[in-house]
């Protein structure tokens, strides 16, 4: 991340979330995050298998983890780093989903010459069955992208 104070941080993450607001008031569909020092502002356009693959894992997570509740595009901020990232899916303990700021990150998220990055990388393919963490996914039901896409 960008060498920035947490004064600074403090004042992105609330212009963030004040674009978020707005974003939230149009018609078509707005992702607001922030990495690096800087604000990313982007049209959302989902596709159909896309959303089912989404749906398709959250009922596999949630059915091995009774005690987690599985999101999808729900903002992610992080008062530390100042990172605000809307994931398509985000896994978290149903009791931390109230309002009250905690500091929670379940990843592979790691320091390192280039900043914050997310640094485990595992090609897979459609089909396979992968390990996430503590989840065991069975890859053979999600719908394929278009190669055009």
């Amino acid at each position: 991340m960008a060498d920035l104070t947490p004064e600074q941080v403090r004042r992105m993450h609330d212009f963030a979330e004040q674009l978020a607001e707005l974003a939230e008031q149009q018609e078509d569909s707005w992702k607001v995050q922030t990495t690096d020092g800087q604000i990313f502002l982007t049209m959302v356009s989902r596709t159909a298998p896309h959303g089912l693959n989404v749906v398709r894992l959250r009922r596999q997570i949630e059915a091995q983890t009774p005690e987690v509740v599985a999101l999808n595009d729900t903002n992610m901020g992080d008062p530390v780093t100042g990172l605000t990232k809307v994931p398509d899916l985000m896994v978290i303990a149903e009791e931390d989903t109230d309002d009250t700021p905690k500091v929670v990150n379940h990843s592979d998220r790691s320091e390192g010459p280039d900043g914050i990055r997310y640094r485990k990388k595992v090609p897979y393919a459609f089909g396979d069955t992968v390990t996430a963490g503590r989840w065991t996914l069975d890859t053979s039901s999600l719908k394929s992208y278009p190669t055009d896409w």
